[in-house]
């Protein structure tokens, strides 16, 4: 009896053997990090609600990507801020917009070496922040779903390898694979924010990228946190309409939807530890209530313990550190 009751400690007691018998393995092959370009030339702004990251212009996209590179992280997620916003978000979808410039750049300068992600949204780009076409105080979800298609089109042009709408209306990613395929961009892939919950865990992002709504909400078109069979739901039809990844967003309130989803699917399934959760780890740690690089690891790895596939985090590039190190995975 004593043998079996020692089994799990024998299996623990050597760092070696425990790397040997991890039942969750992470990759820095599965991070995406976040970068925020904003319209203008020499710009490398922080962000002061999220500590550590910047808001940087097109033209110093290869300082951003240089240093992502450093670190073993080679794909990242686009977000733009305009200089001129619009009832239609036109600058989302403009030839010379300045995700589009950026994607430019980073092409330019790096190729195929790093893999460049597309958001696809319009409340950074709207003068009323919503995700969507108004008609009145209203969301008009079909008519939204042309300039979703719109914006998909001009990323990929650009040199988009993948686009990941994250606007939560019905339909999207039917829409924008007709767009992309009648364009001749079949082999351009849809990262779906299949499951969006309208949480407030979005406040920093809002604040750096410019994107709260000018009045009212976005529940009538971002998911209620108390529901996962409506998430399943939702996974299920963006599947159906031809999504290559489906996403759960945010990460750490919704490890049991991430698992129920795993559950449901065979497409990978990313999450996105959104910014709230960064900037509560970095307060905390900052003002010495609790160790920031040990809850790093430990929420990370609670990610893919959930069932995720792939994780978009600002943490990313410490995270490729924590791996290299042993840390992690």
């Amino acid at each position: 009896m004593s043998n079996l009751v020692n089994r799990p400690r024998r299996l623990r007691e050597n760092p070696l053997i425990r790397g040997m018998v991890r039942e969750t393995r992470v990759s820095r092959d599965s991070l995406i990090y976040p970068i925020f370009f904003e319209e203008g030339s020499g710009i490398k702004a922080p962000i002061d609600s999220l500590d550590g990251q910047f808001r940087y212009s097109p033209d110093r996209a290869k300082e951003a990507i240089e240093d992502c590179l450093a670190h073993g992280v080679s794909k990242v997620l686009l977000f733009g801020i305009p200089k001129e916003k619009d009832e239609v978000g036109s600058q989302a979808y403009a030839e010379n917009g300045v995700v589009q410039q950026a994607i430019r750049e980073i092409k330019k300068d790096f190729g195929d070496d790093v893999y460049v992600i597309t958001d696809v949204c319009m409340c950074e780009y709207t003068s009323h922040g919503h995700c969507g076409i108004l008609c009145g105080h209203d969301v008009d979800n079909d008519k939204t779903l042309e300039y979703l298609s719109k914006i998909s089109v001009s990323h990929a042009a650009a040199g988009a390898d993948m686009v990941a709408p994250s606007d939560m209306m019905d339909g999207r990613i039917a829409a924008i694979r007709e767009g992309l395929d009648s364009n001749g961009f079949n082999r351009v892939p849809i990262m779906s924010y299949a499951v969006k919950y309208a949480s407030k865990f979005y406040g920093p992002f809002r604040d750096a990228a410019g994107s709260a709504p000018s009045f009212g909400d976005r529940k009538s078109y971002q998911m209620d946190p108390h529901n996962v069979r409506e998430a399943m739901k939702e996974a299920r039809y963006d599947e159906e309409e031809g999504a290559d990844i489906l996403m759960v967003k945010p990460a750490l309130s919704y490890l049991d939807v991430i698992k129920e989803l795993s559950y449901n699917t065979d497409l990978p399934i990313a999450t996105y530890s959104v910014s709230g959760e960064y900037a509560m780890i970095k307060s905390a740690g900052k003002a010495g209530l609790i160790d920031e690089y040990g809850i790093m690891c430990e929420s990370t790895t609670s990610m893919f313990r959930a069932g995720a596939d792939i994780l978009i985090t600002y943490f990313a590039k410490e995270i490729a550190d924590a791996i290299q190190r042993g840390d992690i995975g």
